[in-house]
């Protein structure tokens, strides 16, 4: 089970918060939108740490919850099979997500890097897109009635501030 878990994270958010940054910032090295280095002068690099500490809580906390009680891993290939409302996911649908926005959102303040901001722009818009036509109509498949009660009361992208419990319906 433990390398599944790793596996996905390898595969997923190492590429897209690490490898395609990196491309990015390797492909605009010697142009104007050229990224830079952390400063503690710049304000963007302490303007980092909010959505850093944000993405880092949500995506890290979902990924423990699809370990610990999810029987699968975050990728689409190996789903969880136990259908999850804990924690993160008792305020958005989709806190890994989330968090992996935030997280980019984090690198292109902290870079000072436009390129690495459209391409967290980029992640955002390909998953609004995924999630409602690929990922939610299997989870509605596979949880059912549950999964669209859920769908009703916590939304996909931004949080509710008080988490929602299934009494709540």
């Amino acid at each position: 089970m433990i390398w599944r878990q790793i596996k996905a994270v390898l595969i997923l958010p190492c590429n897209v918060l690490g490898v395609i940054p990196s491309l990015i910032a390797y492909a605009t090295r010697e142009t104007r939108f050229a990224a830079q280095p952390p400063s503690p002068a710049e304000p963007t690099t302490w303007l980092a740490l909010l959505p850093l500490l944000i993405g880092a809580l949500f995506g890290g906390w979902a990924v423990i919850l699809f370990w610990k009680h999810g029987n699968g891993t975050p990728a689409p290939w190996d789903p969880p099979k136990n259908f999850i409302i804990r924690g993160p996911y008792r305020h958005v649908r989709n806190p890994m997500i989330s968090g992996v926005v935030f997280l980019l959102i984090a690198e292109a303040l902290c870079f000072r890097s436009i390129p690495i901001g459209i391409w967290a722009a980029t992640f955002f818009l390909g998953n609004s897109i995924y999630f409602p036509l690929v990922e939610e109509k299997g989870l509605e498949k596979r949880f059912g009635a549950a999964y669209l009660r859920y769908k009703d009361n916590v939304p996909r992208w931004i949080p509710r501030l008080r988490p929602w419990t299934a009494e709540e319906s």
